[in-house]
């Protein structure tokens, strides 16, 4: 059960019912309609943010697409984006085609750096928001979300699929929310989940297996470092550790009390944030990160890592400067 109330109003929102009603009462689909113009557009929550080569780009509420071509001292709004949903998480493959997903099961394509997005699928029908999305090239990727949905393409996103996730070890139905997925550098996939589980695949998705890492929290937040080491983040500042392949985890002391909402890994190194205002990292192999409480103690809620080597706050005031 998610109790800290900062994401429960998070997930609160995303999950926020997809149908309106009419005058007489009655239910009726909801429409997807475009993001508007923001005044102060850095100002807005963002939950993720990633490079597109050079540029940067982050996501957030009401369909805000934020760009920045300076390593982030200022961003400007996507020129079109054809939908207001929430958007929780955003992929590029290259430096030109990127996916964002969201509120409503949207998931978006660009194919010009995140100037221009178009809608490649939406289902108003049920409250069941995409988490999180990730891309081996421009044309295989996957998406996931709550009550365990995952979908596939393989033709960059034109058609998306329903993968048929298995049941957890002793239940009988999938219903796990799905909160993050992302690879390491042999293609494996990881999903962290709730209850302290990540599912891989090994086989580009095809199929998938559960990987108990010993802690009882949900696990918001993955990474993979370059040299294979693989972390997952979560529930109470809780941080687990895998040096084989996610067969085996190891905790690790993150320095925060804080539950984890982004991991990001540089170099040997594994950087991350969470709510309450915890900033924290250490190399790969370290049994204790440091970790520092902001004075203002804002809700984080990503971290990006420029090519200078700077760090990019994500909150739920917008982008936040490290103090």
């Amino acid at each position: 059960m998610i109790k800290n109330a900062m994401v429960a109003a998070v997930l609160a929102t995303l999950c926020a019912s997809g149908l309106a009603q009419t005058a007489d009462g009655q239910s009726t689909a909801l429409k997807v309609t475009p993001a508007h113009a923001w005044a102060e557009p850095a100002h807005a929550m963002l939950l993720d943010a990633v490079h597109a080569g050079a540029r940067m780009v982050a996501v957030g509420e009401h369909g805000i697409v934020l760009l920045s071509d300076d390593g982030g001292r200022s961003f400007r709004q996507a020129k079109q984006v054809p939908a207001s949903s929430t958007l929780t998480s955003v992929y590029f493959a290259d430096a030109q085609h990127g996916w964002a997903v969201g509120q409503w099961g949207v998931i978006l394509a660009t194919a010009d750096a995140g100037e221009t997005w178009t809608l490649q699928r939406s289902d108003t029908s049920i409250d069941q928001p995409l988490f999180s999305v990730y891309f081996k090239d421009a044309q295989h990727g996957w998406a996931v979300g709550l009550w365990s949905l995952l979908l596939s393409t393989e033709d960059g996103g034109h058609t998306w699929n329903v993968v048929k996730v298995p049941p957890p070890p002793g239940r009988n139905r999938a219903d796990r929310n799905l909160f993050k997925i992302f690879a390491d550098r042999a293609g494996t996939l990881y999903i962290a989940a709730e209850r302290g589980t990540v599912l891989r695949s090994r086989d580009d998705g095809a199929t998938w297996e559960y990987r108990n890492t010993g802690n009882k929290g949900s696990l918001w937040a993955g990474a993979a470092a370059a040299d294979g080491t693989i972390f997952v983040g979560g529930l109470l500042g809780h941080l687990d550790r895998s040096s084989d392949g996610g067969d085996t985890w190891t905790a690790v002391d993150s320095g925060s009390t804080g539950s984890i909402t982004d991991l990001v890994a540089t170099g040997n190194r594994v950087l991350g944030v969470g709510l309450d205002g915890f900033v924290f990292g250490g190399a790969t192999d370290a049994e204790r990160f440091t970790a520092k409480q902001r004075a203002d103690r804002a809700p984080l809620t990503g971290i990006a890592v420029t090519d200078a080597g700077g760090e990019i706050l994500l909150s739920k005031e917008g982008i936040l400067k490290p103090d």
